[in-house]
């Protein structure tokens, strides 16, 4: 009998039962103490912001210090530069869950990340006109 049984070979109102291939059940928000924002300094993490493990990281013991969540992040980080919608896929996790745990490595000085280039801006139709005009003048 499971612990969700009520004894009776029912399952209790509100319970799941979770086979063991489904492996243990843990909540975002116990990823991440209950935050939704990553770091105090509440940076936003854009999905294609690029993620590298910093040149001069702390230490191992630094690293022993981290929760098993940051530690994947880092390897993934280690083996290639990635985007953050990369990181949440590769990890199985939400991104929410990702940009948060992100702000603490970032936070630590385990990564860097850079920021998306914005799109460029087209230029004026005027100017278009003028080069096409010019073109076919030649």
């Amino acid at each position: 009998m499971n612990e969700d049984s009520t004894g009776d070979g029912r399952t209790a109102p509100g319970s799941r039962w979770y086979d063991a291939e489904a492996g243990p059940l843990v909540r975002p928000y116990a990823l991440t103490g209950g935050r939704t924002r990553p770091g105090p300094s509440n940076v936003r993490f854009d999905l294609i912001a690029l993620v590298v493990v910093d040149d001069d990281p702390p230490g191992p013991a630094e690293e022993s210090l981290l929760g098993p969540e940051h530690r994947a992040l880092l390897a993934l980080c280690r083996a290639e530069t990635q985007s953050v919608a990369e990181l949440a896929a590769d990890a199985d996790l939400p991104v929410g869950v990702v940009r948060v745990l992100l702000g603490d490595l970032l936070e630590a000085g385990f990564v860097k990340v850079s920021r998306p280039v914005p799109p460029a801006q087209l230029p004026d139709e005027r100017i278009l006109r003028e080069v096409i005009d010019g073109l076919r003048a030649l």
